[in-house]
């Protein structure tokens, strides 16, 4: 079948954590692989009535077609929700999306043309680096601090390269859980309100803070951008809704390729969801879920320091659902998942969140997904695996 299928596909991986998912489907592998919320948290009562009360009083609607931009009353809410953080959003520069994944897809779409140059952290979402790929874009990684992006490489390369767009997640970033602070915010404001270079701005995880007050979106200080968010983290990721946020001439466009890709998001999943949060009490719900992170986060954080060799060094988080962690230099993660796996352990290295060069010594761990117990075996475990390694 040479020659049938588009060039970009030979150039795009598949994602790496689906492949490694496959790998701890096995119930005796404690997994730290993927990035998923605890089905704990998930509200399985509430959605339930929601369902029941939306079919009981709303069918028609909820069966049929809809607008692409998405259910209003849904919009209207997440437009309230960003007024009490700060940001005064018309509903109408809301679209409803499968996903916050979907919107990356479209974003591609509306404005990467082959080679345009895109900017991204490093390391970064790895599926950012898959969805924009196809769009056959050129990456370029700018370093991450403790902060967040190094502001003397964003600057440089925006004023040298006139980049298409910069990816970034300030909240709890994934792969490492940092956190951009409000100075650096600010600064890139200034510097994205002096060129041409979008800011997408995608912040799946910043309702999951557990420690420290929460810090504005860069949106609050830059004209144009496209935001990015999702009930996945906070509800649901099952029902694949999320949410882009852009101005009216970029909303245009990608309401034309929203269009083209698969009409409007499900209808009913919207009315479900919409139903959910006006109907309990959703601060409640967010509230357990960052108390239950808190704890697992705290527990990994202390047995790493119990298990791991001296010289392993991790990120702390405030909020989010992962952790960083840089092996002694000469060490390689993927050598260590090897052995982790016959641990019955596994983690996703750190190689997946390059676009190019990677740090081989580096590697992710997911927290929310496991209880304390299975936490602490899991990362002695993988402390023995280190140590064998070295």
């Amino acid at each position: 079948m040479n020659g049938l299928f588009a060039d970009r596909m030979s150039k795009v991986p598949r994602s790496f954590v689906r492949e490694i998912l496959r790998v701890t489907e096995d119930p005796d592998i404690i997994s730290f692989a993927g990035g998923l919320p605890n089905p704990i948290s998930f509200p399985h009562k509430e959605i339930a009535e929601s369902a029941a009360v939306v079919f009981k009083d709303s069918s028609d609607e909820a069966l049929q077609y809809g607008s692409t931009e998405g259910y209003k009353p849904l919009r209207d809410y997440i437009a309230k929700r960003y007024l009490n953080s700060g940001l005064d959003i018309n509903s109408d520069n809301i679209l409803m999306i499968n996903g916050s994944q979907q919107g990356l897809d479209l974003i591609g779409k509306v404005f990467l043309n082959r080679n345009d140059t895109v900017l991204i952290e490093r390391p970064t979402y790895l599926a950012a680096i898959q969805s924009f790929g196809l769009y056959e874009p050129k990456f370029v990684p700018i370093p991450l601090l403790e902060d967040g992006v190094d502001l003397e490489v964003l600057e440089d390369m925006v004023e040298s390269l006139n980049p298409k767009l910069f990816y970034s997640i300030p909240n709890f970033q994934n792969p490492t859980g940092i956190t951009y602070s409000k100075n650096k915010r600010e600064k890139i404001g200034d510097i994205f309100n002096e060129n041409k270079t979008l800011l997408v701005e995608d912040n799946p995880y910043g309702e999951i803070r557990f420690i420290g007050e929460d810090l504005p979106s860069i949106k609050n200080y830059i004209e144009k951008s496209v935001l990015l968010g999702s009930f996945s983290k906070t509800v649901s990721p099952g029902m694949r809704l999320g949410w882009i946020v852009a101005d009216n001439e970029i909303m245009n466009h990608l309401i034309t390729a929203k269009q083209a890709s698969d009409l409007h998001s499900n209808y009913l999943t919207q009315m479900i969801v919409h139903r959910y949060l006006t109907g309990y009490d959703v601060e409640n719900h967010i509230q357990h879920i960052r108390n239950m992170y808190r704890r697992q986060r705290d527990c990994m954080v202390d047995m790493i320091k119990r298990y791991f060799p001296s010289d392993v060094k991790y990120t702390k988080p405030e909020g989010g659902m992962f952790l960083w962690v840089t092996l002694p230099d000469g060490m390689s993660s993927m050598e260590l998942f090897e052995i982790a796996i016959k641990e019955n352990v596994a983690f996703v290295p750190g190689e997946a969140f390059y676009s190019n060069n990677p740090e081989t010594n580096t590697l992710r761990l997911n927290f929310s997904n496991s209880n304390e117990k299975k936490i602490e075996e899991g990362i002695k475990r993988l402390g023995h695996a280190i140590k064998y390694l070295k």
